[in-house]
């Protein structure tokens, strides 16, 4: 595997139990500071939530064909937001950083604003590597997370 066997495209409905698997990772959810749905609510949430709304844009992350994530950026109020997830496999390869790299050639909102728990350094850096810089935190709970911004 090579970076430029890292590609994007449309999500497929198939798509949605290898994210669903992802999310359930104990140590992704640990990185993130995000509790996974059960799969019922993961699959309502994804169907209605994110691919029902036709203001997301939404992508499968693919490494020589196979579901390596997910890069999705959508509204909240009037802030674009952007988010990802690579399944466990696919850490620490330079997959993230590729997949992201595509992603923000696509999509052309800007300000683009991204919040990483502060814990999770590996995401905090790659946001960073791509031109997002820190405009303050945002608390979740118990959990302080990083407010990014690309311009």
């Amino acid at each position: 595997m090579t970076v430029e066997d890292v590609r994007l495209r449309d999500v497929v409905e198939d798509d949605l139990e290898a994210f669903c698997a992802y999310e359930q990772d104990p140590e992704a959810a640990r990185r993130s500071r995000f509790t996974p749905r059960p799969r019922e609510a993961f699959m309502a949430h994804w169907k209605q939530r994110v691919l029902g709304d036709d203001t997301n844009f939404v992508q499968t992350v693919t490494v020589d064909g196979d579901v390596a994530g997910n890069v999705v950026a959508w509204w909240d109020g009037d802030r674009r937001f952007l988010g990802y997830w690579l399944g466990r496999a696919y850490w620490g390869r330079g997959i993230g950083s590729r997949a992201l790299g595509l992603f923000l050639e696509r999509e052309k909102n800007r300000p683009l604003h991204a919040d990483p728990f502060s814990g999770n350094t590996g995401s905090v850096r790659l946001l960073e590597k791509h031109g997002f810089h820190r405009a303050g935190t945002v608390q979740y709970g118990e959990n302080e997370h990083v407010l990014l911004v690309l311009t």
